[in-house]
């Protein structure tokens, strides 16, 4: 947590890299605030801070209507190196307590149900489904706020059972009632599905759009000079999203086409995973200039561009061993065309089942090669878990390197560096080995990874 003093100039001075970082609580109006609030500042005696809005709302505090603290970037500092924790946080804001208890959810991180609701009492000061409730709520009322959606398909795809429970929770969260938040706007069945979702500055997104577009799949992605779109697939439910950077803001402004709302959430957290939204990079840059030599240009606000799951980052992995990226960006285009489902202007990611029975004759490439492809993708239909890639190791045809470029861009691990990797060692032979030690800059080493392609 900041100092008082700091937070008090963060929050006069509306500097856009606090935001999310803490909250202002008015105790006089009984409001809680982002740091760029643009009401007027509150007097110092009358305001206390808090690092989150949970603990806002357990104070006894409503957010505010007018800068929406539920828009606000998350941030992960306050999480720490506790990467349990940090993984349960995100499953949690995807939706992974609606449908299951504590003690099936905390069984699958490997932990007690009583070891993880000590880590979010410790760390957060809520326990797990407290906290998961509440970021239904933020959620629903995001889309209050933000589309047309009637308020019954509102609570249902922010993991409510009935909308009598949304209401009573609504209401015992937010201290307002949905219809309050709303106002008179009128809700729309056929609306598109618009959002905003922010970070927090800097964002290098010149270098995004170029990472992205040398590595453009054209059936499933488009790429343009403000722009990334994608079709996808959660669960049997498929889509597309348009992500427009809208750099004065600070935000994406996102568009969604979603044939089940029951998705919407997860959808929503993987395009915040894949655009690398919830870094802290001033943290994180920080940390790296500290272990830098002097003389790297370390270029600021670079993030990790995700891929869509874990599955088609290691069957781009694969595809990427030992080739250039031209070569590999076009054995996933041939991939895509040949195997890749129809689903209007768009065609859809090949599914496990779709590569695992299929010859891949059409695949000019090594038979050794193909057999991996088809291995990971078995892999996928006969393990639960198999979006681990250290699940991967017994496979045949993936070592090290396609393991960590899986973590590092299908699950945005911020820890991987990419040891072995051409354009890594080139970069690395570039700089001065005696004063370069990549175990220093843990762990935050997936920066470093791109950093080092960046010097390219």
């Amino acid at each position: 947590m900041f100092s008082q003093e700091i937070c008090r100039k963060a929050r006069l001075s509306r500097d856009a890299r606090f935001d999310g970082r803490f909250f202002t609580a008015v105790k006089t109006t009984g409001i809680y605030c982002r740091s760029i609030c643009p009401a007027t500042p509150p007097k110092e005696t009358n305001v206390e801070y808090f690092f989150s809005a949970h603990q806002a709302a357990q104070a006894g505090y409503r957010p505010c209507l007018r800068c929406r603290p539920d828009s606000a970037p998350d941030s992960a500092a306050w999480v720490g190196n506790q990467a349990i924790l940090n993984r349960a946080v995100k499953l949690i804001d995807g939706g992974a307590l609606d449908n299951q208890s504590l003690a099936e959810f905390a069984d699958y991180l490997g932990v007690s149900d009583r070891y993880l609701r000590k880590l979010f009492i410790k760390h957060l000061g809520i326990a797990p489904k407290p906290y998961a409730l509440y970021q239904q709520c933020l959620m629903a009322k995001r889309l209050l706020h933000q589309t047309k959606i009637p308020i019954k398909d509102i609570a249902i795809s922010c993991g409510f059972k009935s909308i009598r429970r949304f209401n009573d929770c609504f209401i015992k969260a937010i201290q307002l009632t949905p219809s309050q938040v709303r106002k008179h706007e009128t809700p729309d069945v056929n609306s598109d599905l618009q959002l905003k979702l922010f970070y927090r500055p800097p964002y290098d997104w010149l270098n995004m759009r170029a990472f992205l577009q040398q590595r453009i799949i054209p059936e499933i992605e488009h790429v343009s000079s403000n722009s990334y779109g994608r079709s996808f697939q959660h669960n049997g439910t498929s889509g597309y999203f348009v992500a427009t950077h809208l750099n004065e803001q600070n935000a994406f402004a996102i568009k969604i086409q979603l044939n089940d709302l029951n998705s919407l959430r997860p959808v929503i957290q993987n395009i915040r995973r894949i655009l690398d939204l919830d870094t802290d990079i001033e943290t994180i840059e920080s940390h790296l200039s500290t272990q830098l030599p002097h003389d790297f240009k370390l270029q600021s606000g670079l993030r990790i561009p995700g891929i869509w799951s874990a599955f088609e980052a290691g069957i781009r992995g694969i595809l990427g061993q030992q080739v250039s990226i031209k070569a590999a960006t076009n054995l996933v285009i041939k991939l895509v065309n040949e195997l890749g489902q129809d689903a209007g202007k768009y065609k859809l990611f090949p599914l496990p089942l779709t590569i695992a029975n299929s010859s891949l004759d059409f695949m000019h490439m090594p038979e050794s090669r193909k057999q991996t492809l088809k291995s990971l993708a078995q892999h996928f239909i006969d393990v639960p878990g198999a979006e681990n890639p250290d699940t991967w190791q017994h496979i045949k045809g993936i070592g090290p390197w396609t393991i960590n470029y899986t973590k590092m861009r299908g699950l945005n691990d911020p820890d991987i560096f990419l040891a072995g990797d051409l354009g890594v060692d080139k970069a690395m032979k570039n700089q001065n080995h005696d004063l370069f030690n990549p175990e220093a800059m843990a762990p935050w080493r997936s920066y470093l990874t791109f950093q080092l392609w960046n010097q390219l």
